[in-house]
C-alpha cells in the first residue's frame, strides 16, 4: 500500500488496506518468534547450559533492541505524519536523520559493550553456575557486534512502515532468518561450535537483514527513499523531532526491560530448571503475543498518518477498531501456541521437570493474555503515534516496577513461589496498563499533541 486512499465511505483506510499493512507485520512477527524458538531448541541440544545462557544474556541484548526500536518509533511518527501532511521533501529527509542517528547510537553502545561485557553479567548474574556464565561470556561477545546491523535494519524497516510498506521487510525478514537457521545447523551440528556458532550464526543473520534492507532503500521509485548514505549530515532540527518522540519511548522500553533483568536475577537463583523453564516460556509467550504487537505497529503507522491529516476522528476511529483486531489476534495466537507446546518442549530436548513446569506457566499465560493484553498495549500504540508518548512512558514505567517487579521479586525471593511469580506480576501489570490507557483514550487528552 504505496498511498492513503479515502475509500466510499470516507475512511482513510478501507479494510483490505488495513489487512495489506497488518498481516505481513504480523507474519513477520511470527516468523521471527518461530526462528527464535527453532533457534532456542537448536542451541537447547548443546544443553541446559547453553539455553540458560542464551537466555540471559538475550535479556540484556533485548534492552538494547528495545532502544534501537525506541528510535525506530520516533523515526515511524515523524515520517508518518508528513506522509499524512503529503510533504514527501520532509518525509525523506526525516528517514535519512534517523539512519544517521541509528548508526552513530549503535557504535557507541557496541563499544560500550566490548568494553563493559564481563563486569555487566556479573552484575546481573554473578550467582549463576560457572558453566553457564562461561557460555553467556561467549554469547555475549559476538552477539555484541551486531548492534549496528540491529540498529540499522530497524530503521530501515521503520521507514518502509512509515510508508506502509510492510511486505519488503517481511520477505527480508524470511530470507535473514531462514539464513539463520541454515547457518545455526551449520555451526552447531556440522561444526560443534555449541553457543559460539550460535551467536556467529545470528550475527551473520542480522548482517544480512540490514544490508540487503539499506540497499532496497535506495529505489527511488518509492514513496520514501534514502540515497548517497555517505552524504546524510545531522540536521538538528529533525534529530530533534526524532528523539522528542523516541526518547519517551526508549525510557519506558529500557524501564520495561530493566525491570526483566531485575525478574530474571531472581529467577536466576532457583538453579537451571527453573531458569530453562521460564526460557522456554518466555519463548511461547513472545509467540502468542507477535499478532498484537503486529497489529500495534501497523496501528501507528496508521494513526500517525491521519494526525498528519489532521484526521483526529479517524485515528479516534482505528484505535478502537484495531483493538478489537488485536483481541482476535492476540486469542488465536495463544492457542497456538499452547497447541504446540508439548511437542517442542520435546522436540527441544528439555528435562521432563522444565517441560512441565513450562507448560504449566503457558496454561496460565494462554487464560489471562487474550483478556488483559490488548486493552494493556493496542492503545498505547495510536496514543504514541498521536504525540502522547510521555503518558505512556510514566505509565508503563510506574506499572512495571510497582506491579511486576516489585511483586515477582518478593513472589519468588519471599513467597519462594518459583517462576510462576514472574507471570503473576506480570498479569497485575497487564491489568493495570490495561485500565489507565483506556481511561487515558476516553478522556480525549491525547489528541492535542502536534508532531510536526
Amino acid at each position: 500500500m504505496d498511498k492513503t486512499i479515502s475509500s466510499k465511505n470516507n475512511h482513510l483506510f478501507t479494510n483490505k488496506q488495513l489487512l495489506l499493512l497488518l498481516l505481513p507485520l504480523i507474519a513477520e512477527q511470527l516468523l521471527n518468534s518461530l526462528m527464535g524458538m527453532a533457534d532456542s531448541m537448536m542451541v537447547s541440544t548443546v544443553g541446559e547450559e547453553a539455553l540458560s545462557a542464551v537466555s540471559l544474556v538475550d535479556s540484556i541484548n533485548n534492552l538494547i533492541v528495545q532502544a534501537f526500536n525506541a528510535l525506530a518509533t520516533g523515526g515511524v511518527i515523524i515520517c508518518a505524519n508528513y506522509v499524512g501532511q503529503k510533504n514527501m521533501k520532509k518525509a525523506n529527509d526525516a528517514a535519512a536523520q534517523l539512519l544517521g542517528v541509528a548508526l552513530a547510537l549503535s557504535l557507541f553502545i557496541t563499544v560500550l559493550g566490548i568494553v563493559f561485557k564481563a563486569p555487566l553479567l556479573h552484575l546481573i548474574f554473578g550467582s549463576i553456575e560457572e558453566s553457564v556464565m562461561t557460555a553467556s561470556y561467549t554469547y555475549f561477545l559476538i552477539t555484541i557486534l551486531s548492534y549496528p546491523a540491529i540498529a540499522l535494519a530497524g530503521a530501515g524497516s521503520a521507514i518502509y512502515r512509515a510508508q506502509g510498506n510492510t511486505r519488503l521487510p517481511m520477505n527480508v525478514a524470511i530470507f535473514a532468518n531462514m539464513a539463520n537457521i541454515v547457518l545455526n545447523a551449520v555451526f552447531i551440528y556440522a561444526l560443534n561450535m555449541g553457543v559460539a556458532g550460535a551467536a556467529l550464526a545470528t550475527l551473520i543473520s542480522r548482517l544480512i537483514y540490514a544490508l540487503v534492507l539499506l540497499y532496497k532503500l535506495r529505489n527511488k521509485n518509492q514513496m520514501l527513499y534514502v540515497r548517497d548514505y555517505h552524504k546524510i549530515r545531522p540536521d538538528k532540527d529533525k534529530i530533534k523531532s526524532i528523539l522528542s518522540m523516541g526518547i519517551p519511548n526508549g525510557i519506558e522500553n529500557g524501564m520495561f526491560q530493566f525491570g526483566k533483568l531485575a525478574i530474571q536475577s531472581s529467577v536466576a537463583i532457583c538453579g537451571t530448571t527453573a531458569i530453562a523453564a521460564q526460557a522456554m516460556t518466555n519463548i511461547f509467550e513472545n509467540v502468542n503475543g507477535v499478532a498484537g504487537v503486529g497489529v500495534g505497529l501497523g496501528l501507528m503507522t496508521v494513526v500517525g498518518q491521519c494526525m498528519g491529516a489532521g484526521r483526529i476522528d479517524e485515528a479516534r476511529y482505528y484505535i478502537k477498531k484495531l483493538t478489537g483486531w488485536a483481541f482476535i489476534a492476540v486469542l488465536l495466537s495463544c492457542l497456538f501456541a499452547y497447541a504446540i507446546a508439548r511437542p517442542v518442549t520435546t522436540l527441544a530436548g528439555m528435562s521432563a521437570e522444565s517441560a512441565s513446569l513450562c507448560i504449566y506457566m503457558l496454561g496460565w499465560v494462554t487464560i489471562v493474555k487474550p483478556v488483559l493484553w490488548p486493552f494493556s498495549f493496542t492503545p498505547a500504540y495510536g496514543l504514541r503515534a498521536a504525540g502522547d508518548v510521555k503518558f505512556s512512558m510514566i505509565l508503563s514505567t510506574l506499572s512495571m516496577w510497582l506491579c511486576r517487579v516489585s511483586l515477582a521479586t518478593f513472589l519468588i525471593r519471599v513467597v519462594g513461589m518459583g517462576p510462576m511469580g514472574v507471570w503473576i506480576g506480570m498479569f497485575s501489570d497487564w491489568g493495570i496498563r490495561g485500565i489507565f490507557f483506556t481511561i487515558r483514550f476516553f478522556s480525549g487528552k491525547w489528541e492535542g499533541h502536534k508532531v510536526v
